[in-house]
């Protein structure tokens, strides 16, 4: 595992691009190592020394999600009536499916793998979205669990429209 405290080197930093867009683009599950560094102009050797091992790498590529999500969900429209549509009109635009399929992979593998790279990463996102839906935690967990089934509807369905209906009924 990298050492928090440290500055990367370029060459760690531009590896994990890569490997991010990688991820993006193919996802995470069962993330081949080998493939992964053939794709990006690397070898395994390497990224097992910069990232420490395949799951320090994993860690590093969940936190560059992350900082990604947070970056572009705070741009979203911060009062009080919009939180909620401005949160799902980000959730829903095309552009960030891959962001957000990628997010449902490190969700679920942190579910049933509590112990492994993506320990916490379930709550942590949930303590994210809630403090984008304000101070009310019950409300915000309620819009939250609408949201994020909305969310799982899209991913699964591509019913964009479907699920923005519902989500404009629920918000009234």
């Amino acid at each position: 595992m990298t050492d928090r405290t440290r500055v990367p080197s370029a060459r760690e930093t531009q590896l994990l691009d890569l490997a991010y867009r990688y991820a993006l683009e193919h996802g995470t599950v069962d993330l081949p190592l080998r493939a992964l560094a053939t794709a990006i102009g690397s070898s395994p050797r390497v990224l097992l020394f910069l990232f420490g091992s395949k799951d320090g790498l994993l860690r590093a590529l969940l936190g560059r999600a992350r900082a990604d999500e947070l970056r572009l969900l705070a741009e979203i429209d911060k009062t009080e009536s919009g939180q909620a549509r401005a949160l799902w009109s980000w959730l829903a635009a095309p552009e960030h499916r891959a962001l957000l399929t990628l997010w449902l992979d490190a969700y679920s593998r942190s579910l049933s793998q509590p112990d492994g790279p993506w320990a916490g990463f379930a709550q942590a996102t949930v303590e994210d979205w809630l403090g984008l839906l304000g101070p009310d935690r019950t409300r915000a967990t309620l819009h939250l669990a609408v949201l994020r089934g909305a969310l799982l509807d899209v991913l699964a369905t591509g019913e964009v429209a479907r699920a923005t209906e519902a989500v404009e009924d629920f918000l009234g």
